[in-house]
């Protein structure tokens, strides 16, 4: 949907996200409150249609992406679970489909991080799984006060690999990486601010206010500078990288 530079427009997207353009700044909500904004291949399909939207507009600069509700993302949706008591069961059928779904939240991840726009995630609540492997494709995440970030995919028995695994030892170093993933630790945003992933922690109410700071700071640096550069600080640290 093309717009002015002084023009703001809201759609609806495809049924799960909410997608609003304010000239160069583009925010995408997941808007799935009442299923805590979970994923599975549909949602994340629609999802990776939109930041392909993000990527072919050229007025986009600036590319917010927060959830509706109290929930960022729960990461996979687990309801096929419900109802089985047994726990190897339970178990199984979680990573038999967790697998295709963790390839495609990779595939997204790097689209992502290549996108010529800066990327900001406002997380507003918990971000689990893949929710938080998605956080981590972003340039710069800002967090809601009562955010917690953890990856239950071990305990669940899946592996935790792939790109989203890669980025979380880049980011954090491999010891917290693998207490993170394999002891599936939860962390506050206050502790990851203290990590430095988080580069603000901020009340709920005042989110999104913080998010349009950040997109106006970026908005005001010179775009080709700032873009070789975050390309070059990821290609150094996310390397190598896996398709």
């Amino acid at each position: 949907m093309a717009t002015t530079a002084n023009a703001k427009s809201i759609d609806s997207g495809p049924a799960n996200f909410l997608f609003e353009k304010d000239g160069p700044i583009v925010t995408i909500t997941f808007n799935r409150p009442a299923r805590r904004n979970c994923m599975d291949r549909e949602v994340m399909a629609e999802f990776e249609r939109l930041i392909q939207r993000v990527r072919d507009d050229r007025e986009a600069r600036v590319l917010i992406v927060t959830g509706a509700g109290t929930v960022f993302s729960a990461g996979a949706d687990i309801s096929g679970t419900a109802g089985v008591q047994d726990t190897g069961e339970r178990r199984r059928i979680f990573a038999e489909r967790n697998g295709g779904l963790a390839r495609m939240i990779g595939r997204i991840f790097d689209q992502i991080s290549r996108l010529d726009c800066m990327t900001i995630a406002a997380v507003n609540g918990h971000a689990v799984g893949g929710g938080w492997a998605l956080a981590l494709a972003f340039d710069f995440v800002i967090a809601a006060e009562g955010a917690e970030f953890w990856v239950p995919e071990v305990a669940l028995g899946a592996a935790f690999t792939g790109v989203p695994a890669l980025a979380m030892a880049a980011r954090m170093g491999p010891w917290r990486a693998k207490v993170a993933t394999i002891l599936c630790r939860h962390y506050t945003a206050r502790e990851l601010f203290d990590m430095g992933m988080v580069v603000r922690v901020v009340g709920s109410r005042q989110l999104m206010k913080a998010a349009r700071e950040l997109a106006t700071e970026l908005l005001a640096q010179p775009r080709k500078a700032a873009t070789a550069t975050k390309h070059f600080i990821d290609g150094v640290s996310l390397t190598p990288r896996l398709y």
